[in-house]
Formats: C-alpha cells, structure tokens, sequence
C-alpha cells in the first residue's frame, strides 16, 4: 500500500488537490526546507518573533513541535486553518503563521506532548 501511495504521489498526484497543494507549498519552501522535506517528511522553520525552532511534519493536525538546540522535539503544537484544506495548504499556512504571526499561532494552539511515534513519517511527499 505505501509503494502504491508513493508512485500515485510522484506520478499523477500532482492532478489532485493535495498534489497541487504540496507543489505550492515546495515553491514556498527554501533550496534547504525543500530538500529537508523531500528527505525526512518535514522541514524547520524559525519563528519570526522569538527566533525558536520549530519543526512542521507531514500532517494536518498535532504536526508542530518546537525542538530543542539538539533537535530534539521540546514542545508539540496543534494549529491548523479551518476547513478541510489539502495537506500542503496547512503546512503552508503553519510556515507562514510561525515566521509572521508566530505570537498569534503560539495563542491558539493546543499544545501537547511529542513522543517519536507522533512524529514518524507517513507517507514519502517529495
């Protein structure tokens, strides 16, 4: 089932909402976020205000956590648009919350605890 899901990924998802959305959210990552994306199912943002890392998964929902001067996951953070909006779209807006408005995203995400399992990679997105 993965194999079958990361060849539709690479080859015809791109027709899809959730193909669109991650080729736009790819056009807004760096040449690093991308390549951190395409390798490890996420990418590191830093937050605008604060200058705190934070590290956004492949998911929609209790994908954030700030990480630690390590990289280890400090913090988990749940914040997401509302709708149902394709998976690239979230991220794309969870970047743009933390590196403009990280105040305003800190303010109303619930917050949680990270463990490893919460944040292994689901599905190959590159």
């Amino acid at each position: 089932m993965r194999a079958a899901r990361a060849l539709f990924m690479r080859h015809g998802a791109e027709k899809t909402p959730e193909g669109r959305s991650l080729r736009l959210l790819r056009q807004w990552l760096s040449p690093a976020q991308r390549a951190q994306f395409a390798e490890k199912g996420y990418f590191e943002v830093v937050g605008g205000e604060t200058g705190k890392q934070y590290r956004i998964h492949a998911e929609t929902a209790t994908n954030v956590c700030e990480i630690d001067e390590r990289g280890r996951p400090k913090a988990g953070l749940c914040f997401l648009p509302i709708g149902d909006l394709p998976i690239g779209d979230v991220m794309l807006a969870q970047k743009i919350a933390l590196e403009c408005r990280e105040s305003g995203a800190l303010a109303v995400a619930r917050n949680f605890v990270p463990n490893g399992f919460s944040f292994r990679q689901a599905r190959p997105l590159a």
